[in-house]
């Protein structure tokens, strides 16, 4: 957090390659967000070029409340949901029992993402089928189990809800369960 409000500091200052260093820092952030949300390389290309110019703009009005990582992610996923609605793109799909459970029964389903990787056709049917999902399951999947950003800080980025973003990776894991038995056979 200290290191944030200096290079913040450095860059409010104008000091040579502060906001290079900003970008460097967080580019892989900034794109993994941003690509997994619209999914184009040409757009998502564009929309991180938008979303650092905006941290530029804005970034006076950070306040050092929460890491400078989460404000940047902030930017990138509002940047990225706001293209997806002017190209009117869902970004989450509705699920039919979205009240049948609490978030506290949501919060684990038992599978592990990352074991069911470990072998390579599996591993190859769980990308195809991420890729498949909506683009908000998407990124919250991939901030959460790649990234491995924080609930929390996921919220802080989203704007939702931790138990909102709970459920969606609750439904999402049962999805993508669902969908690598139904491919490949019986392996959880």
């Amino acid at each position: 957090m200290n290191d944030d409000r200096t290079l913040v500091e450095a860059v409010l200052a104008r000091a040579p390659g502060a906001f290079e260093r900003l970008v460097r820092e967080y580019q892989g952030l900034c794109w993994h967000i941003i690509q997994r949300m619209v999914r184009h390389p040409d757009d998502t290309r564009e929309l991180c070029q938008e979303a650092f110019l905006r941290v530029h703009q804005c970034l006076h009005q950070y306040r050092h409340e929460s890491p400078l990582k989460s404000w940047i992610g902030q930017v990138a996923y509002s940047v990225a949901k706001r293209h997806l609605e002017r190209k009117r793109i869902p970004i989450v799909e509705v699920a039919d029992d979205e009240d049948a459970l609490s978030p506290l029964d949501r919060v684990s389903d038992g599978f592990d993402l990352e074991a069911a990787c470990a072998d390579e056709e599996i591993a190859a049917g769980l990308h195809a089928e991420i890729e498949a999902l909506p683009p908000l399951q998407r990124t919250l999947l991939t901030l959460y189990h790649l990234e491995e950003v924080p609930i929390g800080e996921i919220a802080q980025i989203t704007g939702l809800a931790e138990g909102t973003i709970k459920s969606h990776l609750f439904r999402t894991r049962a999805r993508l369960r669902q969908r690598l038995e139904a491919r490949l056979g019986e392996f959880a």
